[in-house]
């Protein structure tokens, strides 16, 4: 399915990806890259204001199978059997991979005529922007991997009870949907700063423009499908910043350290206070990490 028109759209290897941009497009561009099952409106439009004012354009899109993007049609994909084919190391149920999708980011950059970003990614995302920077390290002046990990199994290790809440299946009914993602963003979220209200207003956002129940599913299938990065990521040669929440739940801090671990000169920043979101009390020092190290790349260019 593609939904139309709400937002631009950009062609993308078979797929129409769903974007929008911020600010000026002569300035250093800032792509953003949202995780497993979560639409480009996770990146709060705060967040990309922030960007902006301090000298950025923007560009923020759902990945393939999430909000306005293309959502694929998989009719014979059992997935079941195919994430069980996946951790025995057979990849081939997989309708898509990592690769897939750091290769629709890349087109979403060749849409708008940006030859290179400074690439930020949370969760999934930081998955997408470690193998953007892997497979086309001309397009990243920076990289930036939020509550990620490797692709190593033995780091990063989710807990249990909170990946099986992640794949229950949502409610139908539209206020039963609301509570449901509303809970679901409670468990992930740092206890000290969950704000309620944010994490509604975001479900109701998400919803609005369309929730594809296959997409945490699918999504999960292609990260595991492609396996470890680690051999990859001690070979990268960009400017890297890594941050982790000691209290996350769904990626083991475990999982920040070992990037930080394996990339040349990466810097590596553990919030206390953080678990699998980034709380509105830190968005403005994670931003501000991010552009001290845009400025350090393109200085050391």
């Amino acid at each position: 399915m593609w939904q139309h028109d709400a937002v631009p759209h950009a062609p993308a290897n078979g797929v129409h990806l769903a974007y929008e941009t911020f600010g000026d497009p002569a300035d250093p561009t800032i792509l953003l890259i949202m995780g497993l099952g979560a639409q480009m409106v996770s990146w709060d439009d705060e967040i990309c204001h922030l960007f902006v004012d301090r000298g950025y354009h923007v560009i923020r899109f759902d990945n393939r199978d999430v909000g306005e993007s293309t959502w694929l049609d998989t009719p014979d994909l059992d997935v079941p059997t195919a994430l069980m084919a996946a951790l025995g190391g057979d990849a081939s149920h997989a309708p898509y991979s990592l690769g897939d999708m750091a290769d629709d980011a890349v087109a979403v950059l060749d849409h708008l005529g940006i030859d290179a970003a400074h690439v930020v990614g949370a969760s999934m995302g930081g998955m997408i922007a470690q193998t953007l920077a892997i497979e086309h390290a001309d397009r990243v002046l920076s990289l930036t991997s939020i509550m990620s990990t490797t692709g190593n199994p033995e780091v990063g290790t989710p807990d249990g009870d909170l990946l099986n809440a992640l794949m229950v299946e949502r409610p139908t009914d539209p206020d039963a949907a609301v509570a449901f993602g509303v809970e679901l963003s409670r468990l992930i979220s740092s206890p000290v700063h969950f704000d309620e209200e944010r994490a509604r207003r975001r479900v109701e956002r998400e919803l609005a423009r369309g929730v594809n129940p296959l997409a945490v599913p699918r999504q999960l299938l292609a990260i595991i499908s492609s396996g470890s990065r680690e051999e990859a990521l001690s070979a990268l040669d960009v400017p890297t910043l890594v941050v982790h929440g000691r209290m996350d739940r769904l990626v083991a801090p475990s999982g920040g350290e070992r990037t930080a671990e394996l990339v040349p000169g990466a810097e590596l920043v553990l919030i206390d206070d953080m678990a699998h979101d980034v709380p509105a009390v830190h968005v403005e020092s994670v931003v501000d990490r991010v552009v001290a190290l845009a400025q350090r790349a393109t200085a050391a260019a």
